[in-house]
């Protein structure tokens, strides 16, 4: 990792802290309703004619009843809305419906903030589904993952509480006064960086060069010709226009960004020049990425009334996430032996598959930001990295997606493996354990458990089935190990609402399409009923004064448990099945 990449890494981490510490303080008024006279109001006669009470508390179940119906919900409207976005309004180049399976897919992937796509966003949606069912889900699917760390964090603070707080109301308070307002911003910012923002039709235009290609010849029935060999036969062919897709995309890529989401206006995603034209939208594009989860850290150590909480739990992320960067970058730096082979400059570095305005350096961090947070945009090909550069990626979301994490996710994420850790060290000293003055007993290690555990299990038998069906493996171009690695990939970035792609896989069939949203589903409220439940428990317990028998958790000592912990757990999961595909790639790319 060459000097470059350490300031650029240095830059992103100064900016970030800088931003976040004061988006923290906003964060805490708004999970307690500390809140203007004036947003008062606004939101009093939403509330009002919703029928919402915010003063009236929930019992986690109620919590979570609700939480779910209103995401089921969001399914069906999302279904619809590509079911029938032939027929509906904004749709100026006359875009057809979306399959069943690809529709079922998409509804839970924006609903579980995964948005994997399966699909070319310019190829297939209409801009009212972009952004009636898109981008709509890009704010409550964020919204929804904090309003599960809010809970938490309630029920951390909290002494003998029968509630954690009043979902519709969390709901409304972080769509309205979080996230809409930073969007706003971002939007117009992107915009003047160049990113469109329109709902023009699709612009024919002239190039500066023509360009030739090759396409089959048809028959009378409009199938390929081939020879006496079976070889398709290929007309030459050259154009010099092409067709430039427009769209209201600053909109969606602000909060595509800002809300950890990740699914690309473009197929192109954020290596598309209309959705991430400059060095300059790259670096708040990842910042971007970051903020939310990096202030709700810093919120939660003022919430639970000690700030180095926060900070400890918030140092764990960044030393992960920074000796990731390092691997991952060191990796593509040190370039692919078989492209030296045919000729290119040794110590170039590997560039297949990425952006020349970006490099190197800047491709690198935005896929480690990317995968750590659960974001999913991506601005390189991930399928063209070294395979330890494309295994950081990977890595960095079979860790449970908590370094840094999606909104609110990440944050409860890495609490439960805090839950976790704290009660190895108890069992460790012979002490009952406790974090921050309530005592962790075998009902909330059960949750953990759970919370835990859910995750590796959709993604390992998700593979398996993908490998052993016929269906799975018609979908692997690749054969050997990097096909094996494409599956892998796909059902981690599914069940960890990720939603990058690793490409190089024909996922838009009927059956991956339904493997990956039941992954999804699972993935997200597998992990968020347990959650809720910790924070029922825990909310119900009084708190106990710390002694000097009591475990710090915000020292360095901690930090380093609290990570073990992580990697551990979190990652042993998936050693035999890296082996088999990352490693192996590997170990045969360089001839160990």
């Amino acid at each position: 990792m060459n000097s470059l990449a350490w300031i650029n890494l240095g830059l992103f981490m100064v900016l970030l802290l800088l931003a976040a510490w004061p988006l923290a303080g906003w964060l805490l008024r708004v999970a307690e309703g500390r809140l203007p006279r004036w947003m008062g109001a606004v939101e009093g006669g939403l509330f009002r004619l919703a029928g919402v009470k915010p003063a009236e508390g929930m019992h986690w179940k109620q919590y979570a009843i609700a939480l779910l119906l209103f995401n089921f919900i969001g399914v069906l409207a999302v279904y619809a809305l590509q079911r029938f976005q032939g027929l509906l309004p904004l749709n100026p180049q006359g875009m057809a419906a979306i399959t069943p399976d690809s529709a079922f897919n998409t509804a839970i992937s924006f609903v579980t903030n995964t948005n994997w796509q399966g699909y070319g966003g310019e190829s297939a949606m209409s801009y009212l589904s972009q952004m009636l069912a898109l981008t709509v889900q890009n704010f409550v699917s964020a919204a929804t993952g904090i309003a599960v760390v809010f809970a938490l964090i309630r029920g951390f603070a909290g002494k003998s509480l029968a509630t954690i707080g009043n979902f519709w109301a969390d709901l409304s308070r972080i769509t309205l006064w979080v996230l809409l307002p930073i969007s706003f911003v971002l939007a117009i910012f992107f915009v003047g960086q160049g990113v469109i923002q329109n709902f023009d039709a699709y612009k024919e235009v002239s190039t500066v060069e023509a360009t030739s290609y090759q396409t089959p010849k048809l028959g009378a029935d409009g199938q390929p010709l081939t020879d006496a060999q079976g070889q398709v036969l290929m007309d030459d062919v050259q154009t010099s226009t092409q067709t430039l897709a427009m769209g209201p995309a600053a909109s969606q890529l602000a909060i595509k960004m800002l809300g950890t989401n990740g699914g690309g206006f473009f197929n192109a995603n954020s290596a598309h020049p209309f959705e991430n034209p400059t060095a300059l939208s790259n670096l708040v594009q990842m910042l971007a990425i970051f903020l939310i989860p990096a202030a709700l850290c810093f919120m939660f150590g003022r919430m639970v009334g000690d700030t180095r909480q926060g900070v400890a739990v918030l140092a764990a992320m960044s030393l992960m996430f920074v000796a990731a960067v390092f691997a991952a970058t060191s990796a593509e730096q040190a370039g692919n032996p078989a492209l030296t082979a045919l000729g290119v400059e040794a110590g170039a570095g590997n560039m297949e598959g990425k952006e020349a305005r970006f490099g190197i350096n800047a491709s690198s961090l935005f896929a480690v930001v990317t995968t750590a947070a659960s974001c999913g945009a991506v601005n390189s090909m991930h399928d063209s990295m070294t395979p330890l550069g494309g295994m950081v990626p990977l890595v960095m979301m079979q860790l449970g997606e908590v370094v840094f994490g999606g909104v609110g996710t990440g944050l409860y994420g890495m609490l439960v493996f805090a839950l976790l850790a704290v009660f190895i060290a108890g069992l460790m000293i012979g002490r009952t354990p406790e974090y921050l003055g309530k005592k962790i007993e075998p009902h909330e290690m059960k949750m953990v458990s759970i919370a835990i555990l859910i995750t590796p299990i959709v993604v390992l038998v998700g593979t398996a089935i993908a490998v052993l069906a016929t269906a799975g493996k018609a979908g692997i171009l690749n054969p050997g190990a990097h096909g094996f690695s494409e599956v892998l990939y796909a059902l981690t970035s599914a069940a960890n609402n990720n939603g990058s792609a690793f490409a190089g896989l024909s996922a838009n069939t009927p059956f991956y399409n339904t493997l990956l949203g039941v992954a999804m589903w699972l993935g997200r409220f597998g992990v968020i009923v347990p959650v809720l439940a910790i924070a029922g428990s825990l909310a119900a317990k009084k708190r106990i004064p710390q002694t000097s028998g009591s475990m710090p958790t915000h020292g360095p000592l901690f930090i380093v448990l609290l990570i073990g912990t992580v990697l551990l757990v979190g990652l042993l999961n998936y050693v035999p099945a890296l082996a088999l595909g990352p490693i192996a790639e590997h170990l045969m790319l360089w001839g160990v």
